[in-house]
């Protein structure tokens, strides 16, 4: 067909001058006469200057299109970093821009991304003319090891295939068979890659990028793939990172109101140690909260041993002497008796200045509550005596006396919100006191009942009746001299 061209169109005198680029032709520039005329020396410096002028013209076209084919590159870039930066949490967006991007820049190509999910690939993405009817047809490409997509997952390695619809007659499996049927369909998959999603050097997914025509993709295409799964990847790890950082702070905010509340309920629980420590010995108190209840302070009756003790001369002292000496002499008694009453498990109801009143036999049960009283006593009478002789000694004529009963008497916390104390009220708390204010100085004075619970175990003498206010009748009292045995039950 060319030499038929030629012996139609006559060509005699000719000339044929290279257009070079840096001393390599890249094409060349032909000029003829039909008639035999040779071109003068003149001509041919010419046309030398025109080729120069040629190549300067194509160069100049060559690299204005590098210039502006790096300019899209480059702004494409910085889009999709914008929305990454924008929407860290959102991986979806990310990738549709990156999708719809490459497909723009490769040509209208049809774009999918791909995510690993076990042994499928899971298409999370996509952009192009054609993907949806792909994402309907093969919205899930199982690992088949004829498909170009699982060795570039497999083996961390971008695949470039020319004519795919070639390949698919001797590929095997569900997704070949969808995509033969499309291609029969009239949606031709021809010039494709694969380039792997690499985290960490181990692929999470690929991107697919395909063309309708064979039309091969060149090395600057495939780079520009590599730099879309790379921003891919930096999408999908943004996301992630992100959502475990917000699950870890989530956790760390529960933790926290776990931790407050057991604060809380710690704080809670020392107000209420504290409270219960204020009439109660440690042992009792320990008791309760380990039981999780205080129902044992609620109101009741019990039979009970009330024992009542107060200075004898206080009045007079703190009447004549400096509140400081006051403070400090009450200070060495309550230290004095309050060791004591802890030992012997007792209830301290109140205390008011020097009297104070302690129970025995609640809240916590004990097995003869008598006996643990006129212990008790018997051994703060000791104690007492001791501080009695340095305060005579300081000048001060004070001296310690005892009153205890036996009976019945109805107990709880009374007071109101924050402020509560435990009480017993009854005749036995008034008898208790009474006869403390008949002991004299170092007596242990008892009723008859009490009596009657220590006989055996202590020495008491009788020191006749008295006249008890609040009591109708002539009450026998006793006093306790000292205990056959000085271990308390």
């Amino acid at each position: 067909m060319l030499a038929t061209a030629l012996r139609e169109l006559p060509v005699r005198s000719q000339v044929i001058t290279p257009l070079s680029r840096e001393g390599k032709a890249i094409g060349v520039m032909i000029v003829t006469r039909s008639e035999v005329q040779p071109f003068q020396q003149s001509d041919l410096d010419i046309m030398k200057g025109f080729a120069d002028q040629a190549v300067i013209a194509i160069e100049n076209a060559r690299l204005l299109n590098e210039l502006r084919e790096s300019l899209d590159r480059q702004t494409a870039t910085s889009d999709i970093l914008r929305v990454i930066a924008g929407t860290p949490e959102d991986s979806k967006r990310a990738l549709d821009t990156i999708a719809e991007t490459a497909s723009r820049m490769f040509d209208t190509a049809n774009v999918n991304f791909r995510r690993l999910e076990g042994n499928v690939l899971r298409m999370v993405s996509s952009a192009g003319p054609s993907v949806s009817k792909l994402r309907e047809v093969v919205p899930d490409a199982p690992l088949e090891p004829t498909n170009p997509a699982v060795p570039s997952v497999l083996e961390n390695r971008q695949i470039a295939v020319d004519d795919r619809l070639s390949t698919l007659p001797n590929e095997r499996g569900e997704i070949s068979r969808a995509l033969h049927d499309l291609a029969l369909g009239g949606l031709p998959i021809r010039s494709q890659v694969f380039t792997p999603l690499l985290r960490e050097g181990k692929a999470i997914g690929v991107m697919i990028v395909s063309r309708s025509e064979v039309r091969p993709f060149q090395a600057h295409e495939l780079e520009l793939m590599k730099g879309f799964a790379d921003q891919a990847v930096i999408a999908i790890e943004n996301a992630r990172l992100l959502s475990e950082l917000r699950e870890r702070t989530a956790e760390v905010v529960k933790l926290n109101q776990q931790l407050e509340q057991r604060v809380a309920d710690q704080v809670g629980e020392i107000e209420r140690m504290g409270r219960l420590r204020r009439f109660l010995p440690p042992q009792v108190a320990d008791l309760i909260v380990a039981s999780g209840t205080e129902k044992q302070l609620e109101s009741h009756r019990r039979e009970i041993t009330a024992l009542f003790c107060d200075l004898r001369g206080f009045t007079g002292f703190s009447e004549s002497s400096d509140p400081e000496d006051v403070m400090a002499l009450l200070r060495d008694y309550h230290a004095a008796i309050g060791q004591i009453i802890i030992k012997y498990s007792g209830t301290l109801e109140r205390y008011a200045g020097d009297g104070v009143m302690v129970v025995f036999n609640d809240p916590v049960p004990v097995e003869n509550p008598a006996l643990q009283a006129v212990l008790m006593a018997l051994e703060m009478r000791n104690a007492i005596g001791a501080l009695t002789e340095t305060w005579h000694r300081w000048g001060h004529d004070i001296s310690f006396g005892i009153g205890i009963a036996h009976g019945f008497a109805t107990l709880g916390t009374i007071g109101f919100e924050g402020r509560f104390d435990y009480a017993a009220i009854g005749t036995v708390s008034n008898v208790a006191s009474r006869l403390c204010d008949e002991a004299r100085p170092g007596q242990i004075l008892i009723s008859p009942r009490v009596l009657t619970k220590v006989e055996n175990a202590v020495t008491a003498e009788p020191v006749g009746e008295f006249n008890l206010k609040g009591i109708r009748r002539p009450m026998a009292a006793y006093n306790v001299l000292a205990s056959s045995s000085s271990k308390p039950n």
